[in-house]
């Protein structure tokens, strides 16, 4: 329903990262970063035969990391190579510059407004998020708490849903802002106004702080 991402706190990711980096299908990523490449020109690199270069590439082309860009003719009358390129979405997979930002983010916030202020920012910032992720009226109390449950998930959060005689809880075994709720506590409401805006009622997050974050947040009675 959503594509997956795993924010996790700064050292995870860069590890998450780096060990894909280091496979075959991120040496390729690697390689078409700096310039687009035909299946021949990245087998010849890598070492590797061509059927098996494009194997690597149809999987990163399904995950929408790289994408064609053209044909290329060679020398002579042969037949034309398709050439690859990084897709714009596979920057993120490089990037290790968003956890450590948005705490810097947080930090001069907290420095600067008021605590109310910055809460409010935060839970504006997390509607804000929800936009494009609003389902239809029609939509029912069980699909809202579904969907913010997949929400969740889809951010790192590794949740379910505990609904039981109509009262709802949203437990996750870890946080999807960890790096940033471990020193400051009041990201969590930018999730709590992302799941409330999704679910549409008020959520309120009683989610576990500290130095290993859990998110917990309570659904309201339909009114």
């Amino acid at each position: 329903m959503f594509e997956a991402h795993d924010p996790g706190d700064v050292v995870s990711q860069v590890i998450h990262n780096q060990r894909f980096l280091d496979s075959t299908r991120g040496r390729i990523l690697g390689l078409l970063r700096c310039d687009p490449k035909t299946v021949e020109e990245l087998a010849r690199t890598l070492d590797l035969t061509d059927n098996a270069v494009r194997a690597h590439l149809s999987n990163l082309e399904r995950d929408a990391l790289v994408r064609a860009a053209g044909v290329r003719r060679g020398l002579g009358a042969g037949k034309p190579s398709t050439v690859y390129e990084l897709a714009p979405e596979a920057e993120s997979v490089f990037s290790r510059a968003f956890p450590p930002v948005l705490r810097a983010v947080l930090e001069e916030l907290v420095a600067r407004w008021p605590a109310a202020e910055t809460e409010a920012l935060l839970l504006a910032a997390g509607r804000r998020l929800a936009e494009p992720l609003r389902l239809p009226a029609a939509a029912g109390r069980a699909a809202r708490l579904r969907a913010a449950v997949d929400i969740l998930n889809a951010l790192g959060g590794s949740a379910t849903l505990e609904d039981e005689e109509g009262v709802a809880t949203i437990r996750g075994c870890g946080c999807p802002l960890a790096s940033a709720v471990s020193l400051r506590p009041e990201t969590c409401r930018a999730v709590e106004g992302l799941l409330s805006e999704v679910v549409g009622v008020p959520v309120r997050q009683c989610c576990q702080q500290g130095e290993r974050p859990s998110c917990r947040f309570e659904v309201a009675a339909a009114g």
